[in-house]
């Protein structure tokens, strides 16, 4: 598939100034409000990676089944896009180019069998390969078939099968991209995308000291620049000395914008509210005489004034860490194990985010090999939330979970009767009477 229209969309990066690129890259990674800090290094981040990919993965076997279905709403894809859109600001409203249009008929991906089969398959061979000529090959079998209203949003689903080849894809992202290298890139189309792409790729070498070979971190700044955070240094005739010295003045502002500001107070409001009960389960499980393991990625947040992992084990027992779902077992938000390794419960703690990633956590340590594992396994929730969580486990995705016998435990219960449990309960039969069956 040729690229040719969109050429200068790659080509551009070659005339940028690069050291005041340098600048704008330095002043938005030290931004507490930038999409850097707020996204790409919030550690919740990476933890849903394997669970979309797993979401993918039935996806594909659905459609291949021909048990998919005719629309996006109920559908495994609105699964995993949903929990792909709750990547705070970078992603929301990744799931409007997936909604049914019925008037317009798009995207053509639930009506037509054909259509949905060359979808599913373009996401296997992603799935599944390793290269970036693989992923580029599927890519344009794809588009060579000219699927109505499947558009380069679908580049969001391989950001997270492929983060250090395909960069996500919005309306942000592409503003950002064209106010900083003058290019114009346009919505909606496949060949303009992998032109970008080359760009970004390029954009992200000239900084690689600077960025990340996860090109999330580049599609951060491009996304901030077309959201109207920063200004792109000036180009071409428009370079003058007062507009350099203009947009410097802008570079040293503070940016401190209500809705800014607002949106990432709640965000650590959020992580504080999850560490806390974190914490409250750490302190219950070894009062109840368990071992304790803390996520990987959560070890060092404090929680008055200790870290979450003091007095925790500072490994997985070798079964869990050596099996093919180790890494993934790993980032479950609390076990409690019985002191020769076995798992006793498994909690993970949604306070506000998607409970599919967590659910995914729990199948990989059903599966992990362990029978015992596939008891005691709880969903940490708001008491606000029991709808919620009853709602998407009836998803037909989410069938399993209610086999293995995932139960909801509520923070009101938690809150209340942990002080007590920890002076005079014994074993899981006092988390056991708190929970909820969720079938």
């Amino acid at each position: 598939m040729a690229i040719s229209p969109s050429s200068s969309a790659s080509s551009s990066v070659l005339g940028l100034d690069h050291e005041a690129v340098g600048a704008l890259i330095r002043r938005w990674r030290d931004d507490p409000g930038s999409t850097y800090r707020t996204w790409f290094l919030w550690e919740e981040r990476t933890k849903n990676f394997r669970s979309i990919r797993r979401g993918i993965e039935q996806v594909v076997r659905e459609i291949e089944a021909d048990t998919f279905g005719v629309a996006y709403k109920g559908s495994s894809l609105e699964t995993v896009v949903g929990s792909i859109a709750e990547q705070r600001q970078m992603f929301k409203g990744a799931d409007h180019a997936f909604l049914w249009k019925p008037k317009l008929r798009i995207p053509d991906i639930y009506e037509d069998r054909e259509n949905q089969l060359a979808f599913a398959r373009m996401l296997e061979t992603c799935r599944c390969c390793t290269t970036e000529a693989q992923v580029l090959g599927a890519i344009r079998t794809l588009t060579e078939r000219g699927i109505k209203g499947l558009g380069p949003a679908a580049a969001n689903l391989l950001y997270f099968l492929h983060p250090t080849i395909a960069p996500p894809f919005n309306t942000a992202i592409v503003n950002g991209y064209n106010a900083l290298t003058g290019a114009k890139v346009k919505l909606g189309k496949w060949d303009e995308y992998l032109a970008m792409r080359e760009g970004i790729l390029a954009l992200n070498d000239a900084h690689r000291n600077l960025l990340s070979n996860d090109l999330g971190a580049v599609a951060g700044l491009l996304f901030d620049l077309g959201s109207g955070r920063y200004i792109a240094p000036p180009r071409g005739d428009a370079d003058t000395a007062a507009a350099r010295a203009a947009w410097h003045a802008d570079l040293e502002q503070v940016r401190s914008d209500a809705k800014a500001e607002k949106a990432r107070a709640e965000a650590e409001r959020q992580d504080v509210s999850h560490t806390e009960v974190q914490a409250w389960l750490r302190d219950l499980g070894r009062a109840l005489g368990f071992q304790v393991w803390i996520a990987a990625n959560d070890r060092n947040r404090h929680h008055e004034g200790r870290r979450l992992a003091d007095g925790c084990l500072i490994k997985l027992p070798r079964e869990l860490a050596a099996g093919p779902a180790g890494e993934a077992i790993s980032l479950i938000d609390v076990l409690w194990l019985e002191p020769e390794g076995k798992v006793a419960a498994a909690f993970e703690v949604e306070h506000t985010t998607s409970i599919y990633s967590g659910i995914v956590r729990m199948l990989d340590l059903a599966l992990s090999g362990d029978p015992a594992a596939a008891h005691g396994m709880y969903l940490v929730a708001p008491d606000a939330r029991d709808e919620e969580v009853r709602t998407q486990i009836r998803r037909p995705a989410f069938s399993r979970v209610v086999d293995l016998k995932v139960r909801y435990l509520p923070y009101g219960e938690l809150q209340a009767n942990r002080e007590a449990i920890m002076r005079f309960g014994k074993g899981l039969h006092p988390i056991e009477a708190l929970a909820r069956d969720l079938s």
